[in-house]
């Protein structure tokens, strides 16, 4: 029976761009991500290694706002997953194929609780400007975003758009260049909470067993808020906004020295709690 269950985000949190990689210092870095031929994300090798020996040592299930497509592009240490988690918590991969159940069942409540995903491009193209937006893309027929130019954007376009968005079922949030609308039905702690309630189901979980979490974007705040303890790096949507919750950490590094210091708490916590249990 596995100790704990780890969620954890991937961009910015575990993988990184090279510029975003070297914000917390230069280290040894291995590509995990090519694109068009060209390499696009990396981690450092240490935390590669330790990513490795967490998923060896308990049930890690990685958990992003990627579609399917886009994470079968990354080669993350640890793999293959039991589970993962993509668009946002909309999809559950089970041994690399989306849940066509789970799926139909979040399709169902964006239905029921949101505006149709047409309306809220249509809005968000409306607001929009060539002189700042770069492309503007819907993913997974469920949500939408704009890849921006940040200098150009004006500064209101994100609380402007996120009120009209609130009115409507929907949130917004910006990592990075991204600024994304989703409906606020689809959050990765559903996804989450579905992969522990199946895990303990068929006994790889106890139903005391914690979840540890990790991310940095305001897309992850209801992930970390919800798990049992959970840290976010010092840097992403969650620093500029000064987030906390009730016993959050904050590494003390930003860039990849942050994605080592998370996965040090992670494999910290679970020596803690392996030593509980004995």
């Amino acid at each position: 029976m596995t100790t704990a269950l780890v969620a954890t985000d991937l961009d910015r949190t575990m993988i990184y761009s090279r510029a975003a990689l070297a914000e917390g210092g230069s280290s040894e870095v291995q590509c995990v991500e090519m694109y068009e031929g060209a390499p696009l994300s990396f981690m450092t090798v240490r935390a590669a290694d330790l990513l490795d020996k967490l998923a060896a040592a308990t049930t890690v299930v990685p958990t992003t706002t990627r579609t399917v497509e886009q994470f079968r592009r990354i080669t993350l240490p640890g793999a293959p997953w039991r589970y993962a988690i993509t668009t946002n918590g909309a999809t559950i991969l089970v041994d690399g194929e989306p849940d066509r159940r789970w799926r139909a069942a979040v399709d169902q409540a964006v239905a029921d609780t949101a505006a149709p995903l047409d309306e809220v491009t249509a809005e968000m193209h409306r607001r929009g400007d060539d002189s700042w937006v770069l492309k503007q893309r819907t993913a997974d027929d469920l949500f939408c975003y704009l890849v921006v130019d940040v200098t150009a954007m004006p500064a209101t376009f994100v609380e402007t758009f996120g009120r009209w968005c609130a009115g409507r079922g929907w949130g917004v949030s910006q990592q990075g260049r991204k600024i994304y609308a989703m409906p606020d039905v689809v959050c990765k702690s559903r996804a989450i909470a579905e992969v522990r309630r199946r895990l303990i189901d068929d006994g790889t979980l106890d139903p005391a067993t914690p979840v540890l979490a990790a991310g940095d974007g305001a897309l992850d705040a209801e992930m970390l808020r919800s798990a049992d303890a959970a840290i976010r790096p010092r840097h992403g949507e969650l620093e500029l906004l000064q987030w906390q919750a009730p016993g959050l950490v904050v590494t003390e590094h930003s860039g990849g020295p942050a994605s080592e210091e998370i996965l040090d708490w992670f494999h910290a916590n679970l020596n803690r709690t392996l030593r509980h249990v004995r």
